[in-house]
């Protein structure tokens, strides 16, 4: 495929350091263009910043303690019983700020190596070609032959329930906590609200996780949602289901969420946990040609163009796919379309997600739902990990691996794993999904026994008899 450009966009500026505006730069200076980026707060974004890095710092702590909680059950005496395991939480979060800020220092050191222009600063668009970035320093332009926008996401607040930092948080003020919180209720049960909601009661709070759906994680597979919600509540959590949060007020000592129905919760602290708004008010888009949707999302195709024929847009902005891996993947798109390098369109199916929640949640490809719903045809074998024999020796209980083939041709389309480390057991799958590979070629390939991934094997092998 040809660039739109016919090879001429030697020239690019970028509006956003996250993974969308950071891996087009990396990628546009490997091809030999003049690169500038702009980013107001610093490099990754708030991936890097507030969001991915510090959420799964957290999350690697609670997991050690929650690890740490069932070590008796594998022969491990702590000892004293009397002095329990605690989290010192503002060590903790001095710790994942920290290692955010390097990792940010990280990116810019790599993009400056690779000849790319830093500009710290507010940007806006002039029109579609030209950036007026303004800093403490003043106010300078940036002039381009093309121009991508990354300008991310922030948290959906409620009017009715403000974030204060001090006892109701976003997920990018929860960092400002010094202790583990007594109760917190996490109010959204996405994927946000559940990983912090199983973040905070691996570290030892009492949690309350209010969902206006009728389960956790209303989105995903709903056998994996179905696990983790039992799981929640083997571990203490209450889950509200079918209850909307109404307001949050902040009593002083603690806080008072009212539902809709009239019901009270009270509790230490809040997180709203609501979804999240992209960035794009103010920054000069419409005037430089480029539409956004109801939702203020930039409109994009398969290979990140806006509406505005030399303007790229990637990451959550575009409200295409919020995760860092398809931001990233969206701006190389870019960025290889514009420049007449080789390229395929983004597709969807051949993203692998996961949810960091004890235990995680991995899927990619079509879901059992799309199967149930007539979509796809397909046949679909969950298995679960407590047959396996290395997650009995690790203490496994909860979790399981699911294929889905395509009925007739037996290409593997789709997967789920829920168990530790999902997020690396889903890799396989993918692999399967993005290649189109035959349940056999899975079956056939060697595994190492004893491993969890034998029951991704076992999986495929059991697909086989439906063919």
């Amino acid at each position: 495929m040809t660039s739109q450009l016919d090879f001429t966009a030697r020239k690019i500026a970028i509006l956003g350091g996250g993974p969308g505006g950071y891996e087009a730069a990396m990628v546009a200076a490997s091809l030999g263009a003049d690169v500038t980026i702009v980013e107001r707060n610093g490099l990754g974004g708030s991936a890097v910043l507030t969001d991915v890095v510090p959420s799964k710092t957290l999350i690697a702590t609670a997991d050690v303690m929650t690890r740490m909680s069932s070590a008796s059950n594998l022969g491990v005496d702590f000892g004293d019983a009397s002095k329990p395991v605690v989290a010192d939480l503002k060590m903790v979060n001095h710790r994942l700020l920290a290692l955010a800020k390097e990792q940010s220092n990280d990116i810019r050191r790599t993009l400056e190596r690779m000849g790319v222009k830093v500009l710290v600063g507010e940007g806006r668009l002039l029109d579609n070609r030209t950036i007026e970035v303004t800093s403490d320093e003043g106010t300078t332009t940036v002039e381009a032959e093309a121009l991508l926008i990354s300008t991310g996401a922030n948290p959906r607040e409620l009017e009715s329930s403000m974030p204060d930092g001090e006892r109701i948080f976003t997920w990018k003020q929860i960092y400002n906590l010094t202790e583990v919180p007594e109760h917190l209720i996490v109010i959204g049960s996405g994927v946000t609200g559940a990983e912090f909601a199983s973040a905070y009661n691996g570290l030892g709070s009492r949690v309350t996780l209010i969902s206006s759906r009728d389960r956790v994680l209303p989105g995903e597979d709903a056998d994996a949602a179905r696990v983790l919600e039992d799981v929640f509540q083997a571990r203490g959590m209450t889950v509200l289901s079918r209850s909307r949060a109404e307001s949050v007020k902040n009593t002083g000592d603690g806080v008072l969420v009212t539902l809709s129905d009239g019901r009270t919760v009270e509790g230490s602290h809040c997180l709203v946990a609501v979804g999240a708004i992209p960035n794009t008010r103010g920054i000069g888009l419409e005037e430089a040609g480029i539409t956004l949707d109801e939702q203020g999302q930039i409109k994009v195709d398969g290979v990140s163009r806006t509406t505005a024929s030399n303007v790229y847009a990637a990451g959550d902005c575009t409200g295409v796919f919020n995760l860092a891996s398809v931001a990233a993947m969206q701006g190389r798109i870019a960025i290889a379309h514009l420049m007449g390098d080789s390229v395929k369109p983004l597709k969807l199916k051949n993203v692998a997600s996961n949810i960091f929640t004890s235990p995680e949640i991995a899927s990619v490809g079509v879901s059992e739902a799309d199967i149930a719903a007539g979509r796809y045809q397909g046949d679909v074998i969950k298995l679960s990990l407590h047959t396996n024999a290395r997650a009995k020796m690790m203490d496994v209980k909860e979790g399981f691996v699911k294929i889905i083939a395509r009925k007739g041709s037996g290409t593997v389309i789709g997967g789920v794993v829920v168990g530790p480390r999902a997020s690396e057991l889903i890799f396989p799958i993918a692999l399967a999904v993005t290649q189109k590979l035959h349940v056999d070629d899975v079956a056939n390939t060697f595994t190492v026994y004893p491993s969890l991934t034998g029951s991704i094997s076992e999986a495929a092998r059991r697909l086989h008899v439906h063919l």
